[in-house]
């Protein structure tokens, strides 16, 4: 189930909202230091995120359908636009980053959200997906955005990554300060956040993974040696070169039935060349 838009205005206007907005934020400034001349493509809910990365050339946020739309930013031009998951309205090779915040967890197609964004990112482009930690306590909680859809572990989410044409080069965590309300235990969302990436960093609530683009060029097989064919008997041919042999001697009684009893021998075992005759009753 994916948040309404509304919900998720609601909680990053909040006090918890914005803690949590900084701290993931300052692991994403890790991740891409300097973004100068670079096209900043957000999916999902992206747009407190990428007011922060103001040092990027321009920016974009699409938000899915289901999930609604909200003017970002909120003075000067919009850079707001609705999108289908399955049929993002970019040109190919289009942008040199992309940012998928609230969006991995919720969608319905990931298959097809990978191949849009693998196809809108240029040739060595780069995303980060921001995703609930299965091993963390914020999944567990739904009066945050964060315990909506499918959590995901590091591990499930590099494989999902590497299986669509995608190399993760980059992990960061954050959010090691239980999910609460609380203005005295918010407090302590700063110094719980160095022990925790001092010493739990498998317990945090959230995981950014960065990946970059993949093509792969298919290359010319070189041509294999061909092995040496089997030798095979001629069982019908030496069978047939049998039965005239046994016909044609004199006084054999027993023509047609001591023919059939001939069994051709196997190429390298020693013997006559048409075959063994075997005793006759």
């Amino acid at each position: 189930m994916r948040p309404d838009i509304d919900d998720l205005q609601r909680f990053y206007a909040s006090r918890q909202g914005q803690l949590a907005r900084r701290l993931i934020h300052h692991q994403l400034k890790t991740l891409w230091p300097d973004l100068a001349g670079r096209t900043v493509m957000g999916f999902g809910y992206a747009a407190p995120y990428l007011a922060g990365l103001d040092s990027a050339d321009r920016s974009v946020a699409l938000m899915p359908a289901q999930q609604g739309a909200c003017r970002w930013p909120a003075e000067g031009e919009v850079r707001t636009a609705l999108a289908r998951e399955d049929e993002l309205p970019l040109a190919d090779g289009s942008v040199d980053r992309v940012l998928l915040v609230h969006a991995l967890e919720c969608c319905s197609n990931v298959p097809r959200l990978m191949r849009e964004v693998w196809r809108v990112l240029a040739d060595g482009g780069r995303m980060v997906a921001v995703v609930p930690n299965r091993r963390g306590l914020w999944c567990l909680s739904d009066r945050t955005p964060f315990g909506h859809g499918q959590p995901y572990s590091r591990s499930q989410l590099e494989r999902t990554l590497n299986g669509h044409l995608f190399a993760t080069c980059g992990e960061r965590t954050a959010l090691f300060l239980p999910p609460t309300r609380s203005r005295l235990l918010l407090r302590l969302a700063v110094p719980a956040e160095r022990l925790g990436l001092s010493f739990a960093r498998q317990f945090a609530g959230v995981v950014l993974v960065e990946a970059e683009k993949q093509i792969y060029v298919g290359t010319a097989i070189p041509s294999l040696a061909r092995s040496k064919r089997r030798r095979y008997v001629p069982v019908m041919e030496g069978m047939a070169a049998a039965r005239d042999r046994v016909q044609s001697e004199p006084g054999n009684r027993l023509g047609h039935r001591a023919a059939a009893t001939v069994v051709p021998l196997r190429p390298g075992r020693q013997g006559a060349p048409g075959g063994r005759r075997l005793p006759t009753p």
